[in-house]
């Protein structure tokens, strides 16, 4: 069962909440549960599930996909008040892939069934409208990462992905270890390490143990704004 906060924040974060029926947002309170995973805990995966609706009250999660050898691939990540639709993917008929989902730091989630998701929408066209909608954004975030990784230069793909998460996390200091970006960023841990340090060399970041520090974003934007 939900607090008042929790209610409070589920209903203002439902586009749809106010098109629902007495019945209907009855259904969806009641199958609506909160719930805190801790950083770095698996969420969902292949193996789990289907988890329905998840919104994110605190913190942050991050949705990829994984090779058969073990290879992760960011797809894109989920901040406080942003729903993950793909948690849901058994009830989008369209949706035949598997996404595995980490918590990226301590979070607090609100979840709503996915049994109480297939029923709003099979009753309601606007909750229909609705994840249809959300599934064709994020389908558009996973091809963004797919362009990414198939046709974009390692330089420029980096110098996108410290300037988002500096975005992100209000700040010039990433506090990310060579592995953790290179898992982050689908790639190996060798050519993030060969890249940090030519980046360094430029003058672009100052790298540490465990962080790297943007020293000159004006030169990452042009980079990462290169054709």
């Amino acid at each position: 069962m939900l607090n008042e906060t929790e209610r409070a924040f589920l209903v203002t974060s439902l586009p749809f909440f106010q098109k629902l029926s007495p019945s209907e947002k009855k259904v969806l309170l009641q199958h609506a549960g909160s719930t805190a995973y801790r950083k770095g805990e698996s969420i969902h995966s292949a193996d789990y599930k289907c988890l329905g609706l998840l919104l994110v009250k605190s913190g942050s999660l991050r949705v990829y996909m994984m090779s058969e050898d073990g290879r992760e691939i960011t797809l894109y990540r989920i901040y406080p008040g942003e729903l993950c639709i793909l948690s849901a993917s058994c009830v989008l008929s369209a949706i035949t892939f598997d996404v595995y989902i980490d918590a990226v730091d301590d979070c607090e989630l609100i979840q709503i069934s996915s049994s109480a998701i297939s029923l709003l929408m099979h009753d309601n066209i606007y909750v229909e409208a609705f994840a249809n909608k959300a599934a064709a954004e994020r389908f558009s975030d996973v091809m963004w990462a797919m362009q990414q990784i198939l046709f974009m230069s390692f330089d420029r793909r980096l110098a996108i992905f410290l300037l988002d998460e500096s975005a992100s996390l209000g700040t010039d200091e990433l506090k990310l270890t060579h592995e953790q970006i290179a898992r982050l960023m689908g790639s190996a841990r060798e050519v993030v390490t060969r890249m940090l340090k030519y980046f360094s060399q430029e003058g672009y970041v100052e790298l540490s143990r465990g962080a790297v520090r943007l020293t000159d974003k004006a030169a990452l934007r042009r980079l990462a704004s290169q054709a």
